[in-house]
């Protein structure tokens, strides 16, 4: 979810640029292309699992209202995303160095495995936290999936490929979005809530026979430098994190001295790993990238901790089927392709106005999606907020990552990129534990308070990012 719409998977280690061995491994001819004899099956390979992830985000949106519903866990509802993304963050912090170390072959078969393990566990589970358990055991295989796959790209393929791979995958992302929800509110009404998750591990098997066999031979890549100091630590403060958001989640639920206790062990958890993964200044937004980081946070949190609880508002409060349900978040998709195309073929000279564009479109479709809480507005007009919203992180996405590139030394550029992804992923749990803790508390006593407390907080995201779009520019010291 955190990551979609993206040119591509990033990975957490600058080293993972091919060696000049790989790149001249075998001969090359100017006419071949991602579908050439050598390249078809880990093409098509690579390109399904990114599909299939793509789908698996999408589709488990617009199945879960049915299926919190099903295993009587409402009140785990939103944890069911916080955990996956959670887990998420340990499985990118593990997947650098171990690629880089024994090559992408080992990391990407584990990340399958635990992938396709997880929506097994979720698919048959018998209560909602077997079926929370499956989500963060997907959740880690996603994540090391996401940050190979860009291994494999520059192991593989020569670098006059790598833009036509990345477009692939990229263009793997907009399908799911735009058919998934449908496909998957279908498969709910016909097949039942679990082929949701155990259709899709069928299809990973086929995809992981396609891709890694390219890959045997490819060990530890040559020239691979010694990892920074502290970098084997990395991943300690990445389970500490998610480890953190999944406990504020959990004593968000609680009450009294407890949930207190809890809710500060939680914080402080994620105040002391936060800052160890993230570049400095981050948290407080310092002026330059460490801002353009934190905009990618607070655009993620603000948007999809609003998808999450859009299907199930839809559904349980306005009545619609789940195919109905999931076609909010299909058109939410189409507005974010939409932006980001026009995004693309924006002249933008002043980057921060465009965020601050980007970002305030996001605030007014969140709080007019939030209108869907009243029976008397038309569900047309919250889903024309909705599509307004996509817009706006279509928009500010690529902005982000251009920026990105633009403020980062080569050296630091795949560092900074994957901060990018960790940011993501972390603040979207944090804000995920804390809307769902509110939904909660709430739910039982004031159904519609419990809703627009989460709508309040991401509003309230969005505006925040809409103060903080000027301060991506470094400020510009002049001589006396």
């Amino acid at each position: 979810m955190a990551d979609q719409h993206d040119s591509a998977p990033i990975a957490s280690d600058p080293a993972t640029e091919p060696s000049d061995a790989a790149a001249t491994a075998q001969p090359m001819h100017d006419d071949e292309g991602l579908l050439a004899h050598r390249y078809r099956a880990p093409t098509l390979g690579a390109v399904a699992l990114v599909a299939l992830y793509a789908f698996e985000a999408l589709a488990v949106s617009t199945a879960m209202p049915t299926v919190a519903q099903a295993l009587d866990g409402l009140t785990l509802y939103a944890m069911a995303f916080a955990g996956t993304l959670a887990a998420s963050v340990v499985g990118m912090v593990a997947a650098g160095r171990w690629a880089d170390r024994s090559g992408p072959r080992a990391p990407l078969q584990q990340g399958i495995v635990w992938f396709a393990l997880g929506l097994v566990v979720a698919g048959l589970a018998p209560a909602m936290w077997v079926l929370l358990l499956g989500r963060i055991i997907q959740g880690f295989g996603g994540g090391l999936m996401s940050v190979t796959l860009y291994v494999v790209v520059g192991r593989v393929y020569p670098p006059r490929l790598h833009a036509r791979i990345f477009a692939a995958f990229a263009a793997a992302w907009v399908l799911p979005a735009i058919v998934g929800p449908v496909i998957s509110g279908v498969i709910v009404e016909q097949l039942g809530w679990r082929w949701v998750f155990l259709l899709v591990p069928l299809l990973a098997v086929a995809a992981a026979s396609m891709v890694l066999p390219a890959l045997r031979g490819l060990g530890a890549a040559e020239g691979e430098t010694p990892a920074p100091s502290g970098e084997g630590r990395r991943i300690f403060w990445a389970a500490g994190a998610a480890a953190s958001a999944l406990l504020l989640h959990y004593g968000g639920q609680q009450r009294g001295w407890v949930a207190a206790g809890l809710l500060a062990v939680a914080l402080a958890g994620l105040l002391v790993c936060m800052p160890r993964l993230l570049p400095p200044g981050t948290l407080r937004a310092a002026r330059g990238l460490p801002t353009v980081i934190a905009l990618r946070g607070i655009a993620a949190a603000a948007f999809f901790g609003t998808e999450v609880f859009l299907p199930l508002l839809l559904s349980r409060e306005r009545g619609l089927t789940p195919t109905w349900a999931g076609m909010a978040l299909t058109i939410g998709a189409l507005g974010w392709s939409i932006g980001s195309w026009n995004r693309g073929r924006m002249v933008a000279r002043a980057p921060q106005r465009v965020l601050g564009i980007g970002m305030a479109m996001l605030a007014v479709g969140v709080l007019v999606t939030a209108s869907a809480v009243s029976p008397a507005v038309p569900v047309v007009v919250a889903l024309s907020g909705w599509v307004l919203a996509g817009l706006g992180m279509g928009t500010v996405f690529p902005s982000l990552s251009v920026l990105t590139l633009e403020l980062s030394p080569p050296s630091r550029q795949g560092v900074n990129a994957s901060a990018l992804q960790l940011c993501d992923a972390l603040f979207t749990a944090g804000i995920l534990a804390l809307g769902g803790s509110l939904f909660a508390a709430l739910l039982v006593r004031a159904p519609i308070a419990a809703y627009l407390s989460g709508f309040a907080i991401t509003a309230a995201l969005a505006v925040l990012g809409v103060l903080l779009a000027g301060r991506v520019r470094p400020r510009v010291r002049t001589g006396t």
